[in-house]
């Protein structure tokens, strides 16, 4: 009887700041600019309580979607539950919040308060470029994003094994060794090991913001030899495509012994990427063909649709790296996490059946359950990973004279590359440093804002840390969620 009375009081504790409360020192309220503020400030007698379930939002008019919501950590640094942009500007200006981060907005509170939360259900459509998210209560969408992982790290560990194996090879020589290397267990190429980490710390991220208590990742198995030949069957999953031929062979009857791109015959052919390693390509025979020397040297880094032969490149399949990715790493991913799944034909269904259309953010809203029921948040945020540091001291070509020329810049006048700063009323990001101060700025889809500006115009909002990241305002399906019916 005494645990009922004690619960029942716990839920009507009140979480109201009462108007005369001392304020507590250390407030950045000061520190936030003009361009920052969501608007007027309205104070009332009471702020709400941080319980946006109780107190929600109305929706915009036309269907937008309900505002951004403000991620809340208490004095100890754990998450509440967020809160709406009005109440951390008020708590802000008074002095008992401060802020920890700009993207995403997160405030911390510098006083006591009730620790209400609800059941919080992070929805993760993993991918293998881009993975997205999103976070539902019972009734509403917290917060939905993307975020564009790498794809570069294998070209250039490609790249820096190839320095290095021409410097040893200057220096001394070594017998060949190949015996003496063992792979734990569990081991995964770096590439492959960077993208499942980046799902890791992505969640970890939200779970240091929002007090998250389920996780559901999607998983999704994939028949690669039925992906290029749909009337595979049988026997013929044992056979590959070059069953019975070597590589040079098979594309000699492949592409009748002559040029794929002239025509020429009798004369030499040599082994060429329809789509480059450069760009992408891989070295899968339906993506080689043969070609004379010189159509090889003129087609250079273009794809054979680029170089003028649409027929050649449809004649390459896609890669499936995406495929290999998610069929390598998907029960990793759930093992090392220790959440739920679900599979990706249920996601579809889900997806179809509330006439959603096709995006990473929908499809981690169907995955974290969310239903017609739940009022979609109107902003997306939008995040890409870019590299931290490039760290070789000296670039590769020797200059005239055997001089080394130093590698790029680290930082110019207090900037580095990928910062996020302010230009004018404009948020951009640094792409490209130069010495004499002037910076190349770009916004996150790398289209340019300025080649040329100024460092002295700038303001540095926020260090990229491996990542730059921006809100932006979600299209009228995305905040409604539902599409129009056709």
């Amino acid at each position: 009887m005494r645990e009922a009375e004690t619960t029942q009081q716990l839920g009507r504790r009140d979480t109201y700041t009462p108007r005369d409360a001392a304020p507590v020192p250390g407030s950045v309220a000061a520190r936030l600019n003009s361009s920052e503020r969501v608007g007027a400030v309205l104070c009332g007698p009471k702020t709400r309580p941080n319980n946006s379930e109780e107190h929600p939002t109305p929706k915009p008019k036309g269907g937008g979607g309900q505002d951004l919501r403000v991620p809340v950590l208490n004095m100890r640094g754990e998450p509440l539950m967020p809160t709406t942009p009005r109440k951390a500007r008020i708590l802000l200006k008074q002095g008992k919040a401060k802020v920890v981060s700009r993207t995403p907005f997160v405030i911390q509170l510098l006083y006591p308060t009730g620790e209400n939360k609800q059941d919080i259900t992070l929805g993760i459509d993993a991918g293998y470029s881009v993975i997205g998210y999103s976070a539902v209560t019972a009734s509403r969408e917290l917060i939905k994003g993307e975020l564009e992982l790498r794809n570069d790290i294998k070209r250039l560990l490609e790249k820096r094994r190839k320095y290095r194996r021409d410097r040893r090879s200057r220096k001394w020589y070594r017998k060949p060794r190949f015996d003496n290397r063992r792979k734990k267990d569990g081991w995964l190429p770096p590439s492959l090991e960077h993208k499942l980490q980046s799902h890791i710390r992505l969640i970890e991220r939200l779970k240091r913001i929002l007090p998250i208590t389920r996780v559901v990742v999607e998983v999704a198995s994939f028949d690669t030899q039925k992906m290029q030949n749909p009337e595979i069957s049988g026997i013929e999953y044992q056979r590959g495509e070059l069953a019975g031929y070597e590589v040079r062979e098979y594309l000699l009857a492949k592409w009748d012994h002559k040029c794929a791109y002239c025509g020429k015959t009798n004369v030499p052919l040599e082994i060429e990427h329809i789509v480059p390693k450069s760009r992408g390509g891989t070295n899968r025979v339906s993506n080689l063909t043969l070609s004379c020397h010189e159509c090889n040297q003129r087609k250079g880094n273009r794809t054979a649709e680029e170089f003028g032969y649409p027929e050649v490149q449809a004649k390459a399949k896609e890669p499936l790296r995406a495929a290999a990715f998610m069929n390598t790493i998907r029960w990793e991913l759930v093992n090392r996490l220790g959440c739920d799944w679900t599979y990706g034909s249920i996601t579809k269904y889900k997806r179809e059946k509330l006439n959603l259309e096709k995006s990473h953010v929908n499809d981690a809203f169907v995955i974290a359950g969310g239903n017609s029921n739940h009022i979609r948040t109107g902003y997306v945020y939008k995040a890409r990973q870019v590299r931290r540091q490039n760290r070789s001291m000296f670039k590769a070509n020797i200059l005239k004279g055997g001089r080394k020329k130093r590698n790029t810049l680290k930082e110019v006048n207090g900037f580095m590359r990928f910062d996020k700063v302010l230009y004018g009323k404009l948020k951009c990001f640094i792409f490209g440093l130069r010495k004499s101060g002037y910076f190349d700025l770009r916004d996150i889809e790398g289209n340019k804002v300025g080649a040329s500006v100024n460092s002295k115009k700038l303001k540095l909002l926020e260090r990229a840390r491996g990542r730059i990241e921006e809100v932006i305002r979600a299209t009228r399906a995305e905040a409604q969620g539902l599409l129009a019916h056709g």
